[in-house]
C-alpha cells in the first residue's frame, strides 16, 4: 500500500510540475535524455529522504544542492525534499528506477534487496573506524557498487554517511546480558538482525517512520541508530538509555534515475559530481559535529549514556555469522580487504 501511494503522490508531483511548464523550468522527471539541454535551460532534479530537515545527511543534501547550483553556474538546481513525503527508503529507490524521481537516498542494506552483493557492508564490526569506511566506498568497493547499480538503473553519485550506530532503550543496557529478552527495530536486514540475536535480543523489522510510536506504545524497546538520530527523531522523549554498541556503519546512499543522469549536459557532469562530493564531505564533517553536540544535548535532555564491552559483543557476532554460514563475493572480499589495509 506504501508503495502504490508513493507512487500516486509522485505521479500527482510530475502532473502538477507539468501544469506550471510556462515558468521555463526542467522537471527531472521529464525532458530530453540525452546529454544535452538547451542553452540557458535549468534542470531541476528533485532528491528525497526519510528523515527530517534536522537530520546531518538531509543538510548534506541541501549543500550538495547549493555547491551544484554555484558549479553548474544554477543550470542545475536540486531541490531537497525531506520527511518521507514519498515513502520509505524501498519505496523511492522503486520510484528513481522506475524514473519517477530523480535522486533517492537511501541506507546500504536498503540496495542489498537489489544488490546481494551489497550485505557484507552489513556485518556488525566491519570496520574499525570511519577512515577504513571511507577508503571502501572512496574506493575500489565504491566502483564496485556503482557497476552494479547502473544494472539496475541507478547512478550513484555519492556516500552520505549515517555513520555507526548506537542503541537506544527504555531500560539501561550496559552488558550483553542485560539485552536478553529486548525488543528492538532494526531494518531488515539479516546481518543486524543476526548480530541483536547473538546479544540476546529479539530484534523486529520495521519502518523508520513507526519507530517513535512503537517505542512510546511499548510495542518495542529499542532501536538503532546514529546518536544525532536519537535527539533529531525525537526518540529521547520515551527513551533515555543510549549504549555505544558501535555495532554497525551505515552509508546512505544517493541513487540517481537513468532519466535525470542523462538530462545532465556533458560539460557539466564534471563540475556536478565534484560538487556532489564536496557535499558528501561537508556531510561527513558535519555528522561528526552533530553527534557530539547531540550527546551533550541529550545529557542534558537526562538522557544515560553507557559503554560496553565491544570485544564481547563482536565475538558473540562472529560466533552467530559462522552458525548462519554467511559468505560473500570473493571480489567485494578483496576490496574490504583493500579498504582495510589501505588505512593500516
Amino acid at each position: 500500500m506504501k508503495k502504490i501511494m508513493a507512487m500516486l503522490m509522485a505521479a500527482a508531483m510530475t502532473l502538477s510540475l507539468a501544469a506550471c511548464g510556462s515558468s521555463g523550468a526542467s522537471s527531472g522527471n521529464s525532458g530530453a535524455a540525452s546529454g544535452t539541454s538547451n542553452s540557458g535551460e535549468t534542470i531541476t532534479f528533485k532528491m528525497h529522504f526519510v528523515d527530517p530537515e534536522t537530520a546531518p545527511y538531509v543538510q548534506g543534501g541541501q549543500k550538495i544542492a547549493e555547491l551544484v547550483s554555484a558549479a553548474t553556474d544554477g543550470r542545475i538546481q536540486i531541490e531537497v525534499m525531506a520527511g518521507g513525503s514519498l515513502g520509505g527508503e524501498r519505496d523511492t529507490i522503486e520510484l528513481a528506477m522506475d524514473n519517477s524521481l530523480d535522486i533517492a537516498t537511501c541506507a546500504n542494506s536498503v540496495l542489498t534487496n537489489f544488490i546481494p552483493e551489497m550485505g557484507i557492508l552489513d556485518q556488525a564490526y566491519l570496520w574499525k573506524n570511519a577512515d577504513e569506511a571511507h577508503a571502501a566506498v572512496d574506493g575500489t568497493l565504491g566502483d564496485l557498487i556503482k557497476e552494479a547499480a547502473e544494472k539496475q538503473g541507478l547512478h550513484v553519485i555519492g556516500f552520505l554517511e549515517s555513520g555507526f550506530r548506537n542503541t537506544f532503550s527504555t531500560k539501561p543496557i550496559q552488558t550483553i546480558d542485560d539485552f536478553k529478552g529486548v525488543t528492538i527495530r532494526t531494518m531488515e536486514n539479516q546481518y543486524h538482525q543476526a548480530a541483536f540475536e547473538s546479544f540476546g535480543a529479539m530484534p523486529i523489522a520495521m519502518s523508520y517512520n513507526d519507530v517513535f510510536t512503537a517505542l512510546q506504545q511499548g510495542t518495542i524497546d529499542a532501536c538503532e541508530n546514529a546518536t544525532s538520530n536519537c535527539l533529531n527523531s525525537g526518540y529521547y522523549e520515551v527513551t533515555k538509555n543510549v549504549t555505544n554498541t558501535q555495532h554497525a556503519f551505515v552509508y546512505i546512499l544517493m541513487c540517481m534515475s537513468d532519466d535525470a543522469w542523462n538530462k545532465i549536459p556533458e560539460d557539466l557532469r564534471e563540475p556536478f559530481m565534484n560538487a556532489v562530493q564536496e557535499g558528501v564531505e561537508y556531510e561527513r564533517n558535519l555528522l561528526n559535529e552533530a553527534n557530539a553536540e547531540a550527546t551533550a544535548k541529550l545529557k542534558d535532555l537526562g538522557v544515560s549514556f553507557y559503554d560496553i564491552d565491544i570485544p564481547t559483543l563482536q565475538a558473540a557476532y562472529q560466533a552467530k555469522a559462522k552458525e548462519k554460514g554467511f559468505t560473500f563475493d570473493p571480489t567485494w572480499q578483496a576490496a574490504v580487504d583493500e579498504a582495510i589495509a589501505s588505512v593500516a
